[in-house]
């Protein structure tokens, strides 16, 4: 492209400094000091990430099984906003080569992805068949990345349940999903585990559980229908049900890597849970132990079970026999079951007490708070709605609350390590904008900047951070959203066979990052 050179580089990097020193976010006063990868520990890794549904394509070749978004995206293309699937995608599976070499010209030196359940064991099942041509496709990925000078970090589950095990019982609202999962998770050490040395789990298990099987808007689309319109489901019981057994799928998993391969593939086994920040809506006691609330909702649901083997107290009080109960035998393996925690963050919300006893229960009531974008019609972005305002109606650019979520891990979570293995900016994907102009994508450095930059300073203020990973690599199908909208450092061009370009915030971050 002609839009390289140390011209453009100085003009990019200038275009960052100016705009985050336009809102409160980020003052003037934190540029006394140069402000780039220098001011990262050496051992930090920096990275994008991606998920196989969403980026891969090739969904129907190759002897890849279904998955549940498969089945979701075509029964449901009314819950999609343009009624789109990951069929296609960004055809990953074909270009890998090409998108790796994009990695290491922007100079990132770890990729995120995940591996298709499906697409390894088309049934979900070790025994009833391994399909060989999945397992060269990532065998392959993994061996470029490697000899580029990338490191793999590869998810396990990223949502895209085999529809097999669907089929067969549920999925995760049966507790044989675990013994699955294993074995699953076994044959993945043992296949790629001389190669890969960071493994996460599970990918957002709350927003799995939340939107699958109380909202139904997402996969496999479950919900009460005095929720959302679904065919099946239970939104008081099931969503906890269903995060049970998710812990226990992770927690086997764990033990089992840490018995059978750590010591032989001196790898590091983590699980990736997300949360928004909050903030109090006015500065009321009631509103202050709201936000405690929505946080261990979100945020202590999965981790606080994992730190100390049982569900926040918080949760057992207010759910009572709609929250199922740890043995323990399952407490004690659950407690410590992380070798570090994958975090992802995007925004924050504000927080108000709801006074709530309603006769039909749901994961949003139970939390017993009104979370809002907006208070007293500003946004919690700030005054400056031109800039905090994003192409999706729940995210705005709010980057001191990255270091506050750190903040508080830190304090309440015994300082583990992590990753931050999400944290983005989308944008409206404009069909009538010339590609020239749809890669000049200011708010993204903007917004890259200020989270960075807090980032840093919770690492000064002692928070054990060892990496970060924008998200995403590419545009892609972001599930509920489709198409609409674009999160990549790289611009897909959806109506020209998918050719690649990088836009702006992909040359400000090979800049940030060769300082």
């Amino acid at each position: 492209m002609a839009i390289e050179g140390p011209l453009f580089f100085f003009a990019v990097f200038f275009l960052a400094f100016a705009l985050a020193s336009t809102t409160e976010a980020v003052k003037p006063s934190h540029y006394s000091m140069p402000f780039n990868r220098s001011s990262f520990p050496a051992d930090f890794v920096f990275g994008a990430g991606s998920s196989a549904y969403q980026c891969e394509g090739a969904a129907l070749l190759y002897g890849r099984g279904p998955s549940i978004w498969d089945t979701f995206t075509k029964k449901h293309p009314e819950k999609i906003s343009d009624g789109s699937s990951g069929v296609k995608a960004d055809d990953f599976y074909h270009r890998y080569k090409e998108d790796i070499k994009l990695m290491k010209k922007i100079g990132l030196n770890t990729f995120r992805f995940s591996i298709s359940w499906s697409r390894v064991l088309p049934t979900g099942k070790v025994k009833e068949g391994v399909n060989q041509q999945g397992v060269r496709f990532y065998n392959n990925l993994i061996n470029e990345l490697l000899s580029n000078g990338i490191i793999p970090f590869v998810t396990l589950f990223h949502w895209d349940l085999p529809q097999a095990l669907e089929d067969e019982y549920g999925g995760f609202l049966s507790e044989k999903i675990v013994e699955d999962y294993r074995e699953y998770a076994d044959f993945i050490f043992k296949t790629f585990g001389d190669l890969v040395k960071h493994w996460v789990t599970i990918n957002e298990p709350s927003i799995f559980t939340v939107y699958g099987y109380n909202g139904g808007n997402f996969a496999p689309g479950r919900c009460s229908n005095y929720v959302g319109n679904c065919t099946a489901g239970d939104s008081a019981k099931e969503p906890y049900i269903v995060g049970h057994h998710l812990l226990f799928a992770h927690a086997a998993t764990v033990k089992l890597y840490r018995e059978k391969y750590e010591v032989s593939q001196k790898g590091r086994i983590g699980i990736t849970l997300v949360t928004r920040w909050f903030e109090p809506k006015y500065n009321t006691d009631a509103n202050r132990k709201a936000v405690s609330r929505a946080l261990e909702f979100n945020l202590g649901w999965f981790l606080h079970p994992i730190t100390y083997g049982n569900y926040p107290p918080t949760m057992r009080s207010l759910l009572g026999s709609r929250l199922p109960k740890f043995t323990k035998a399952q407490s004690i393996t659950l407690k410590g079951s992380i070798d570090f925690l994958g975090m992802n963050y995007y925004t924050a919300n504000y927080v108000q007490h709801t006074n709530s006893n309603p006769v039909n229960h749901s994961y949003f009531t139970d939390i017993q708070a009104t979370i809002t974008t907006h208070k007293d019609g500003v946004s919690i972005g700030g005054p400056f709605e031109i800039v905090s305002q994003t192409a999706v109606s729940w995210l705005f650019d709010y980057p001191r609350g990255i270091r506050e979520l750190m903040l508080y891990i830190k304090n309440n979570y015994k300082n583990p390590p992590v990753y931050i293995t999400e944290n983005g900016f989308p944008e409206a994907n404009n069909s009538t904008l010339p590609v020239k102009e749809a890669l000049k994508d200011s708010r993204r450095i903007k917004y890259l900047h200020g989270h960075l930059l807090y980032l840093s300073k919770s690492i000064k203020e002692g928070v054990n951070v060892k990496g970060y990973y924008a998200w995403a690599f590419h545009d892609n199908f972001e599930w509920a959203s489709g198409y609409t909208i674009r999160f990549g450092l790289t611009y897909i061009d959806f109506k020209n066979n998918l050719k690649r370009y990088l836009k702006y915030s992909a040359y400000w971050l090979k800049m940030f990052l060769l300082n």
